[in-house]
């Protein structure tokens, strides 16, 4: 039997070490389904809800395991319900291949159905690389660009088969005129600025006397050097929320998150430092940072189109973080003088963890969110991962989860879209079928699409090794986020007809998949579920009652913020009542004797 190009695809995709691929099938990628059953199976065909929740776990896969994540989906509809995860891979830079089908090309331009012009289409999200598949000998050229492509830009490319493509006798490129072969592989790479710009970048940190470190999700091969130039320095280090599993928590000098979602000490740093290096980072919210020309500031980052931007950087280093800064340390002065200012960011950080905790311990009705995270924290496993959808839940996880050595976490950074808490879990699941998982999820992400995919946790719980997979669902009947957004931004009463959410058994879905699935009503409850949740045989649904009055409130809440909410509360929100009393004892806890001084 003749191979065809859809043959051709899959074994390449394994010579390049693809394992599995997220994707739901389609009568425009029949020919990859025909060659995956002649291939048995390889690499696997993991088969989500939605199209949009293959993306999602590809997503989730490759940035947890640091390697290729690959989805597929069939022409016109399939390809755009990949859209979303796609664009959540190019602004949180993840490398990840789409594989999508298209009409026959004889009815291309003929208004076929479901013919939609799709290299158009992922022009945009695909811009580092798309192409379509005409011929089979532009294979495997374009297969090997695609994929080298996601990796070097770490970015989502695409490749656009037609249907009657995908069945043409495959033929590789020969050596004559106008056709380009291709080869497999590409060497590990390492990016260095020059020994100037390093000594210039040793100058400016050398001169402050109270430094500041902002991390993302680019040092994180670079843990050892960022504690080293941190300890050095004495400075405190920030994290954007993609880079909340870099550093751990427990370190005195470690601040937290930062921006809406952070923490006191975190803007303290940024507010009153003189000195800011950002480590792999392009956290996009300027009003968080040092005001401009009060501190001075160094950038690293391995790509050329991400320095410059976000503050007025003196040195932008462009190279890999690890050793760029192993390259800077031995520049930097040893002898720093005194240590008040470290003892002061080290002083706020404990101050801030005492905060938390009390208003964790603040009662709610029926339970107070922060208090589920905030249990959940000890009794999480060393080597666990964890997602954390978009919304206010997304501030429950940034605030009270302590990140320890081995642990591994990460949400939709950039793109903050919904839905991907659940899809992330299961990618992850795929990545490290042998840890631990949990994925926090509001209500709301959790109709949209949380709810499909525990069918799909339910079908492959028996491919991981370790079984354990905890969805934990902060159940409110709110939209929480958005409408503490428009209390807090445009002064209006919650919307009811937008924001209220029916109440949902969510547990009791669970356990109609043959899931564990545990409902807790009561505070005295939430550890005993927890626990049930995390000693599970297999996949898990723990679903706490909480109360939607208890705000996200920043750790900077401005007057016109709160005036805003004022306002809310005046012209008649639903909820004023709860919602004064949660936000007074949620705040007071920053004002209590022995706490925030500088205010």
């Amino acid at each position: 039997m003749s191979t065809k190009v859809a043959d051709q695809i899959l074994e390449r995709l394994r010579a390049w070490g693809v394992e599995q691929v997220f994707g739901y099938p389609g009568d425009g990628i029949n020919g990859l389904l025909a060659a995956w059953g002649r291939a048995e199976d390889r690499p696997r065909f993991i088969q989500s809800r939605h199209e949009e929740m293959s993306a999602f776990e590809a997503v989730g896969y490759a940035k947890f395991s640091g390697r290729l994540g690959v989805c597929v989906a069939t022409s016109g509809p399939g390809a755009i319900h990949l859209l979303n995860g796609l664009y959540d891979a190019k602004l949180d830079h993840v490398p990840v291949l789409a594989i999508v089908g298209q009409t026959n090309r004889t009815a291309m331009g003929g208004s076929y159905q479901q013919e939609v012009d799709l290299h158009t289409l992922y022009k945009d999200v695909a811009s580092d690389f798309v192409e379509t598949v005409t011929v089979p000998e532009q294979l495997p050229n374009v297969l090997d660009r695609a994929i080298r492509t996601a990796y070097a830009r770490r970015s989502p490319t695409a490749l656009i088969i037609p249907a009657d493509v995908q069945e043409l006798d495959y033929s590789a490129p020969t050596h004559d005129f106008k056709m380009v072969p291709s080869s497999l592989g590409m060497s590990d790479y390492t990016a260095i600025p020059s020994d100037e710009a390093l000594r210039r970048a040793a100058d400016v940190l050398n001169a402050g006397d109270k430094p500041a470190i902002l991390i993302g999700q680019g040092a994180a091969g670079a843990v050892a050097e960022v504690r080293e130039i941190a300890e050095l320095l004495g400075a405190g280090v920030a994290k954007a929320l993609l880079g909340k599993d870099v550093l751990s928590d427990e370190l005195p000098y470690v601040t937290g998150p930062i921006g809406l979602l952070g923490s006191r000490p975190s803007y303290e740093l940024m507010r009153d430092c003189d000195t800011l290096l950002t480590i792999g980072s392009s956290f996009p919210y300027t009003q968080f940072m040092p005001e401009f020309g009060k501190a001075r500031g160094v950038q690293i980052d391995i790509d050329p189109h991400m320095v410059g931007m976000r503050y007025p950087y003196e040195v932008n280093l462009v190279g890999d973080a690890a050793a760029t800064l192993r390259r800077l340390i031995p520049l930097l002065a040893t002898d720093r003088g005194g240590r008040e200012w470290y003892d002061t960011v080290c002083a706020g950080v404990r101050r801030w963890h005492e905060t938390m905790e009390r208003r964790a311990a603040q009662s709610a009705d029926p339970i107070n969110p922060e208090y589920v995270a905030r249990a959940l924290d000890p009794l999480l496993p060393d080597d666990a991962i964890l997602t954390s959808d978009s919304g206010s839940v997304a501030n429950w996880y940034a605030r009270h989860i302590t990140m320890r050595p081995g642990m591994r976490g990460s949400l939709s950074g950039t793109l903050a879209t919904m839905g991907p808490g659940v899809p992330y879990a299961i990618g992850a699941k795929f990545a490290h079928p042998d840890r631990p998982v949990v994925a926090l999820v509001g209500d709301g992400a959790m109709q949209m699409n949380g709810l499909a995919e525990m069918i799909t946790a339910a079908k492959y719980r028996d491919r991981w090794s370790d079984p354990r997979l905890v969805v934990a669902v902060w159940n409110n009947r709110d939209l929480n986020q958005v409408t503490w957004e428009m209390r807090a931004m445009q002064g209006s009463p919650s919307f009811l007809p937008s924001q209220e959410l029916p109440d949902v058994q969510y547990a009791a879905f669970a356990r109609s998949l043959g899931l564990t699935g545990v409902r807790v009503e009561k505070p005295e409850d939430v550890e005993a579920g927890w626990r049930t949740a995390l000693e599970a045989d297999g996949p898990a649904l723990v679903e706490f009652l909480t109360d939607p009055a208890v705000p996200p409130i920043p750790p900077h809440a401005s007057w016109e913020q709160m005036e805003a909410t004022a306002a809310s509360i005046l012209k008649g929100d639903a909820d004023r009542g709860s919602m004064i009393k949660q936000g007074l004892k949620a705040k007071v806890q920053e004002f209590l004797p022995g706490h925030d001084k500088e205010r």
